[in-house]
């Protein structure tokens, strides 16, 4: 299988312990090229982990094998020499945001071009012009141009997160794996992030997994969900499938905690 028709992640019984807990317990998934897949369940079900091991941030437990567009990256409890390969083609955001405060916006969606320029072009700020224009061009697309100039630190939430969409893109990424890329937002700022992800799968044919607290996010803008319970995946499926008495079995006494909008 190459590169470009492989999974963006195949998963293949996959347990991390944390001392006496299992964060996750003997996980099985793969999520296809140009998958849109929310991972959702409770706090401490497992999610924001399997999704940090899938990049080979948290080695996981010997016995278990996590692939990356065709690359093995993690197997027999270590983390092998593709995921660094691997990480290139993967995007990641994350809840805080991940950018550097004192610079500017437009410097940090540039940090995306680094992985394929030699190192002393960064540290001096030396980019080519063809990469200078790609990240103008990705910060005009999802919004945030007019702030281009401007320390990051002084952005407002959702304006930093359209900038680490922006610094993906430049990076080239083939796939985006976003860990709660919302919950420190308001909902119309959410909303803005969420469809950018959506553009990048439908128009891009970006993969994309995002971890959600959010059920009705999930469910409006995924069409797959994966559901974790206790470090177990519960469901696997389409979004359409959970329904009020599957969500209570996923979420227990969290159920009215896990809706943002739809709730309210």
């Amino acid at each position: 299988m190459s590169s470009s028709t492989a999974a963006v992640a195949s998963v293949r019984d996959v347990s991390k312990t944390y001392g006496a807990r299992k964060a996750l317990d003997g996980v099985s998934v793969e999520v296809g090229a140009g998958e849109m897949v929310a991972l959702i369940g409770p706090s401490g079900s497992g999610k924001s982990t399997l999704l940090r091991s899938i990049t080979g941030l948290h080695p996981i437990d010997p016995g278990g094998t996590i692939t990356v567009f065709g690359d093995v990256v993690q197997q027999n409890g270590r983390v092998t020499g593709a995921v660094r390969r691997a990480r290139s083609r993967l995007g990641m955001i994350f809840q805080q945001f991940n950018l550097v405060g004192r610079l500017s916006l437009f410097s940090n969606v540039m940090l995306g071009a680094l992985g394929r320029l030699p190192s002393w072009r960064g540290l001096f700020g030396v980019w080519p012009g063809a990469d200078k224009a790609k990240a103008m061009a990705a910060l005009h697309r999802v919004g945030v141009s007019d702030y281009a100039a401007q320390r990051a630190n002084t952005l407002s939430g959702g304006q930093q997160q359209r900038g680490a969409i922006a610094r993906a893109i430049v990076q080239g990424a083939k796939a985006i794996l976003a860990d709660e890329p919302v919950a420190s937002l308001d909902p119309v700022s959410a909303r803005k992030v969420m469809e950018l992800l959506v553009e990048l799968n439908k128009r891009d044919g970006m993969g994309v997994i995002v971890t959600l607290h959010q059920v009705d996010y999930a469910i409006r803008y995924c069409n797959r969900v994966i559901a974790l319970q206790k470090g177990k995946v519960v469901y696997d499926g389409p979004s359409t499938g959970l329904d009020t008495k599957r969500l209570i079995e996923i979420y227990g006494p969290e159920y009215e905690d896990a809706f943002w909008e739809a709730k309210a």
